[in-house]
Order: structure tokens, then C-alpha cells, then sequence
């Protein structure tokens, strides 16, 4: 069977809806968009006075529960790379926010640029891990259109499914006008969903009114929203893990409440990027314990909901490749798949989200091949019953010989690494001792060395180039 890790118990689960459920009815989430406190008081939210602060009864968030769909398609460019909510398998999504990079070539921490994220989504691209990119902040993009034309710039060169931050309303128009140059309609553009975006609440119990604005416009595109909280326990969320949990799944709740009424059926990913402080420098961390002890609550706090999850993982506080960003990488990623979630976000990232690194992408990629291979388990079964063997080899043998052996050998059983070394001291010795960043850097080398798989056509290339020029003139 499955092997899987549960962090909430069925009552604990119900606790946490029930307090969010007050929260919202008693404390109430401020909402800096007009057009969306018109949308909820309509509906039945309660302020005073003219607030802003608006209260959501509970029979409003089981409206919302019960509109939202339970499962949906995130499409790519390539058909193969679609990727079905909820996931059999957990995938990864490449973060790529990162203002600074790691150089492959020289190991300096630097700005990063256009070309690096080009060549972050070839190689995220060509992983099995892969599930979902979001776009980077590119220097040398104009700031007022940054985000928009790194958006565009990652259709350019990523087949994946891409998700992405708008800020403001302006911004949609250019990106749905994007998606038509590839897919040839708006209804195509709806029909598959090749785009989504995420939604962060304002902590503790808030909403921009610029984002929301612009997501409230995206609705009427069938938009799938990832609502992406991120309260930090000990600074913009109680300093108790239970009740930061409750305040994240409110603000979740909040924001699935405000797009179920906007759009009813629209698609939404229950997400959560939940920290702790660090009490001693008061700064978010991302790679302890309690972080990923949130993030797979929430997971779970998704799964109690019926909604497709996607949970912010596999992270560091490391400032280089070592010893840290692997303990803290691979203990905020298995029990994100051990507890089933659907999509990690974080891989390839380290310095609290701070860097990205070609190398530590590739190393990531083996760390979701090995805490895949835990999720899988152990087959009971009768194929897997190797009784005659025992039988046959009887006390003092070996199965070196056997047939099944071989089989086995070249079967998922048994995970072969691509980086962990396994050879023998003298062995490794006359390899000149490659630990994992090293094999990792000949991957990035072999991948860059490729030409990039499946390409625009030239035609579309070009119409989506003087599209992000235009973004220049209108964002200006």
C-alpha cells in the first residue's frame, strides 16, 4: 500500500474549519477593493459603517464550498504536460522568483536576468518532476511591465502550464490578448486554462485591492486562482501553530468566497505558504519544521474540502549547495507527498526563496524522485509474492540468479538515483569524489547543451515579442 503521513486527525480538522468559520463571522477579512465588498455585501457579508471590514456568515463559505469544482485540468502548451487536479502524483512547480541566482558558470551570487530565466525553464522543462512554472522578476524588463512581459517571456519558452502574480487590472488585457496568440480564441483561452494565477491574502485577514481587481476581471476568462496565504507565525500570524493554521484557512476561505460569488464553478487551487518567525531576527523562514507541519495541514485542510491543493515546499534557508539546503529541502518535502499533496512549490530555490540556483533544481528533481519512491510503498500482492524463489534458493542461497531478480532490477521497485553516488570507496576515489552538485552541474550542462524542446512557431514568437513591447506603452 500507499505509505502516508496524516498531521491532522478528523477532529482536529473539523476544529480548524469551526474557528476559521468564527473568524470570518466575528473578526471579519478587510477587503481594499470596492467592487469586491459590493460583491459580498450583496450577497450577504455584513460591515458597519461603511467599512471595509467585512464579516462572511458560515452559510456563505458552504456556498462557496459546494459551487467550487472538485476537480479540473490545468492545460499546457503540450497536451502530455496537462496537468489533472487533483494529481495521482505530487509535481512540482518551479518558484523562480528569485532576485538572485547562483552563476552555473562561475558560482557567484548575482542579480538575476532575462537569460536566466530562460534557461531556469529549460531546465525545469526537462525534468519528470516538473508540473507547473511560475515566471521571475527580470532586471532588465521596465518595472512598470516587468511582470507582465516575464509572464509572456515564460509561453516563449516553457511548454508547461504557467502561473503567475498579476498586480494590477491593467495587466489582463495583455495577458489573455497573449494566451489568444497562442491558442487562436478567447474561447479557446477558457477551454484550456494553459494559465492560472496566484493569489496572496494580506496577513493577518486582508486583500490588495489592485490584485483582487485584476483577478475579479481574470473570472470571466475561467482563470484558475491558486489562493496562496502566507501568515507567519510569531509576526503576521499568532504565535501558535494551531491558530496561525486557523487564520490561513480563514483568509483561504475568504478568498474562495469572494470568487465563487464573482464566477460560480470557477476553478480554485486551495494553496498555502504559511512560516514561523525567526525569533532571534525577526525574518520568515521557509525551511523549518513548523512551516511544513502548517503547509501539510493545510494540505489536508484542502483534501477535507474536496479542492485541489498546492502547498510551498522543498525549501531553504541555506545561502549555498550543501549539507543545510538538503536536510531542510528534503524534510519540507516529504511530508507534503507522504500526505498526498497535489503541487510543491519551491524547487530549485534556496536562501528563503531569495536565490535560484540551475544545479539545486536538478538536485531537487532527485529529491522528488526519492520521497516519490517512499510515497509508492510496499505491493502486497500476488505478483509480488516471491515464495517459489525462497523455496528454490532455500537456506544459504542467493537470488543473484533469479529471473525475478533481474526483473526487478530494471523495475520501479527499486529507485535508481541519478546523483547519489553508490560505488565503492576505491570507485568513487578514481572519480574524483562527484558529490550530487556535481553530477547535478553536468545535467545543466547536457540540458543547456540541447536545443529546447517544443518550440513556438516563429509566427507566434513574433507576435508575442511585439506584444511585450506593447506592454511597455500601456503599463507605462
Amino acid at each position: 500500500m500507499q505509505a502516508h503521513l496524516q498531521i491532522l486527525s478528523d477532529v482536529e480538522k473539523e476544529t480548524i474549519h469551526d474557528k476559521s468559520l468564527q473568524i470570518l463571522d466575528k473578526i471579519g477579512v478587510q477587503f481594499h477593493s470596492k467592487r469586491a465588498c459590493n460583491i459580498l455585501l450583496a450577497n450577504g457579508a455584513r460591515n458597519e459603517s461603511g467599512s471595509n471590514v467585512l464579516r462572511i456568515p458560515p452559510e456563505l463559505v458552504e456556498h462557496a464550498l459546494q459551487t467550487a469544482p472538485k476537480t479540473f485540468t490545468l492545460g499546457a502548451r503540450v497536451p502530455e504536460k496537462d496537468v489533472v487536479l487533483p494529481a495521482p502524483h505530487t509535481g512540482y512547480v518551479l518558484d523562480n522568483g528569485g532576485i538572485y541566482t547562483r552563476d552555473h558558470r562561475t558560482g557567484q551570487r548575482r542579480v538575476s536576468n532575462y537569460q536566466d530565466q530562460i534557461e531556469f525553464l529549460q531546465v525545469f522543462d526537462s525534468l519528470p518532476s516538473s508540473a507547473l512554472v511560475w515566471s521571475t522578476t527580470v532586471h532588465e524588463f521596465q518595472p512598470s511591465s516587468s511582470g507582465v512581459k516575464a509572464c509572456i517571456a515564460a509561453f516563449m519558452h516553457s511548454c508547461l502550464h504557467i502561473q503567475d502574480e498579476l498586480t494590477r487590472p491593467e495587466e489582463v488585457p495583455l495577458v489573455i490578448e497573449a494566451l489568444e496568440c497562442i491558442l487562436g480564441s478567447q474561447e479557446a483561452v477558457r477551454q484550456r486554462k494553459l494559465y492560472s494565477v496566484v493569489y496572496c491574502t494580506l496577513p493577518p485577514l486582508g486583500h490588495d485591492g489592485p490584485m483582487c481587481d485584476a483577478y475579479l476581471e481574470l473570472c470571466a476568462y475561467d482563470v484558475p486562482i491558486c489562493v496562496f496565504p502566507m501568515p507567519g507565525a510569531g509576526s503576521t500570524g499568532p504565535a501558535s501553530l494551531f491558530s496561525n493554521i486557523a487564520l490561513g484557512n480563514a483568509e483561504a476561505l475568504s478568498a474562495l468566497v469572494l470568487f465563487q460569488l464573482a464566477r460560480p464553478g470557477l476553478p480554485v487551487i486551495f494553496g498555502d505558504a504559511s512560516g514561523v518567525t525567526d525569533f532571534h531576527s525577526g525574518n520568515f523562514l521557509e525551511g523549518a519544521p513548523e512551516t511544513v507541519l502548517q503547509t501539510a495541514a493545510r494540505g489536508e485542510m484542502a483534501r477535507f474540502y474536496g479542492l485541489p491543493n498546492e502547498q510551498a515546499g522543498c525549501l531553504t534557508e541555506a545561502k549555498e549547495h550543501g549539507a543545510q539546503a538538503i536536510m531542510e529541502k528534503v524534510g519540507t518535502t516529504l511530508p507534503l507527498f507522504l500526505s498526498g499533496v497535489d503541487l510543491v512549490q519551491g524547487p530549485g530555490a534556496l536562501e528563503t526563496s531569495n536565490l535560484m540556483s540551475l544545479a539545486q533544481i536538478v538536485v531537487d528533481d532527485e529529491i522528488a524522485r526519492y520521497c516519490q519512491r517512499i510515497r509508492q510503498g510496499i505491493e502486497i500482492s500476488a505478483e509480488k509474492d516471491y515464495f517459489e524463489d525462497i523455496e528454490s534458493v532455500g537456506p544459504g542461497g542467493h537470488f543473484l540468479g533469479r529471473k525475478s531478480t533481474r526483473a526487478a532490477a530494471r523495475s520501479t521497485e527499486f529507485l535508481q538515483p541519478a546523483l547519489a553516488d553508490r560505488s565503492m570507496y576505491s570507485h568513487w576515489l578514481e572519480l574524483s569524489r562527484p558529490d550530487l552538485y556535481d553530477k547535478a552541474n553536468l545535467k545543466v550542462d547536457e540540458i543547456l547543451a540541447s536545443p529546447p524542446e517544443n518550440p513556438l512557431s516563429d509566427e507566434v514568437v513574433g507576435k508575442l515579442e511585439a506584444l511585450m513591447r506593447k506592454a511597455d506603452e500601456v503599463l507605462a
